[in-house]
């Protein structure tokens, strides 16, 4: 085993990084930094039906966008490169020619149609599909070797015997041998399969902890019969346990966002992001739910790791998201939703800073769309207004006299009394002028200004609105209070 701790994410790239891989890369990365080690990023993209043009980008951009940044990887290089698995086919094919010249691996020639007759057969004698091993002994004379017949190489499974993965996480986990039959590492293309080229690329590393899925618990018996045949010492394995949907089946695109890029595009802040990630199966040892990743790396050990399946749940992201934007300093959540804003089309630079509006409304919104639509009513006059509040709130036959005073006694205010607990009184002494309750300005005020009846407080949003536009808004209410026989637009 090496003395520094080096971990890796080894992801194909064959679409985008969903949360459950952004997970095992978070818990791979923070194992590796709280013992000080090393974290690698390696593609494996030997597969090349699978690829996708872009994918590798697009899994490093959402990896970087949450604060998981690697040593060693494609992009930055290293001194245990290459770093994209299909650049050392040429390592793999030296181990694979070791293997069969010591015996440990050999050829297999039976065609595909011979190999899906024994598995019908074993099927139709209700055993399970296996390899026969019928290859297996064929002698080095053999003629079929030199007929140019396409093959395959196989490992040499030991025909009895247990493999026990000692995984960090589950304990001690056993396989018996013959289960495993003899099964390919290299293919007739002259291309490794996984579990072969992963377990040289782990070891030509220098990986001392392999931390990944629970799906991949099945494969580590024959990695470890692999990394026997070539004389290798095991790093240590952990196998987390899945992120399942509330309804407890296997997450998927129809319960929701999966992609880490759709939850950015949707106003997930990455930072919330990831920390609601740290929580999917771990815990910190002081129970705190709020932590940057530097934090985490403080604290992140395997045996805060639960065993049992994590449920991933969308309400409780969007509760944390709605705490950060709360928490977090207001230049950074303004720079974070100005995109937002601008894919609206309403702010042209004048009107309220786009600072001040995140201040007045970030305490309601749960995402940074919902922030960014919270915010339209500072740039974009209402054009419809909400059809309850309507009915309830511009019905009273004084409603265009009251909401014209208040545009006179606003409008009339020096500019030092444009604040919160100016404006208040101002309400409060046209309120009793009027003989009517506060709230009997408020609710129509707050209709005819946004169109809707919740939002922020009112006089801090007044005071964020302007005088002038204000003022504005009240008298085009009033006007078409006043136009009769033409009905107030609503949704």
């Amino acid at each position: 085993m090496f003395f520094l701790v080096r971990t890796r994410y080894a992801p194909s790239p064959s679409g985008t990084l969903h949360v459950g891989g952004a997970r095992t890369a978070l818990f791979s990365y923070l194992f590796a930094k709280h013992y000080g080690g090393q974290f690698v990023l390696r593609v494996e993209d030997t597969d090349q039906t699978r690829l996708v043009s872009g994918s590798e980008e697009a899994l490093m951009r959402s990896l970087a966008a949450l604060g998981i940044l690697w040593d060693e990887g494609p992009d930055v290089g290293g001194p245990f490169g290459p770093y994209r698995q299909s650049e050392r086919l040429s390592q793999h094919q030296q181990y694979a020619a070791q293997l069969l010249e010591e015996g440990k691996a050999y050829r297999c020639y039976c065609t595909p149609d011979e190999l899906e007759a024994t598995r019908k057969a074993r099927k139709a004698e209700g055993l399970p599909p296996r390899y026969m091993g019928t290859c297996r002994n064929l002698s080095s004379d053999d003629p079929i070797h030199g007929s140019g017949k396409p093959y395959v190489l196989r490992l040499k499974v030991p025909l009895s015997g247990v493999t026990v993965v000692d995984d960090l996480i589950r304990g001690q986990v056993t396989f018996e041998n013959k289960i495993l039959d003899d099964f390919v590492i290299v293919k007739t293309n002259g291309v490794p399969t996984y579990n072969f080229a992963v377990v040289i690329d782990d070891w030509a590393m220098r990986i001392t902890h392999v931390i990944r899925a629970e799906e991949h618990l099945s494969n580590t018996p024959k990695q470890m019969l692999v990394y026997e045949a070539l004389g290798f010492s095991l790093p240590k394995f952990a196998h987390i346990p899945m992120v399942l949907a509330p309804d407890h089946t296997k997450l998927s695109k129809r319960h929701g966002a999966t992609a880490v890029e759709e939850y950015l595009e949707q106003g997930i802040l990455p930072q919330a992001l990831v920390n609601y990630l740290m929580l999917l199966g771990w815990s910190a040892p002081d129970g705190r739910e709020f932590m940057t990743v530097k934090e985490a790396e403080e604290l992140f050990t395997l045996d805060r790791v639960q065993h049992t399946a994590a449920v991933y749940d969308q309400k409780k992201l969007e509760w944390m998201n709605a705490q950060y934007l709360k928490q977090l300093p207001l230049a950074v959540v303004t720079d974070a939703v100005k995109p937002f804003v601008e894919q609206m089309g309403v702010s042209g630079g004048q009107g309220p800073s786009l600072e001040s509006g995140v201040a007045l409304v970030r305490e309601r919104a749960h995402t940074l769309m919902d922030l960014a639509q919270g915010m339209r009513f500072l740039w974009q006059r209402p054009v419809q207004y909400d059809a309850k509040g309507v009915a309830k709130h511009f019905s009273h036959p004084e409603v265009a006299t009251r909401l014209q005073a208040l545009a006179t006694t606003l409008g009339g205010l020096p500019g030092d009394k444009w604040e919160h607990d100016a404006l208040a009184a101002t309400f409060d002494t046209l309120a009793s002028q009027l003989d009517i309750k506060r709230a009997e300005l408020i609710h129509p005020c707050r209709l005819a200004l946004t169109g809707q009846t919740v939002g922020p407080g009112l006089f801090e949003l007044v005071a964020v609105l302007g005088q002038p536009e204000t003022v504005t808004r009240l008298l085009n209410v009033v006007a078409m209070l006043k136009n009769e026989g033409h009905d107030i637009p609503t949704f």
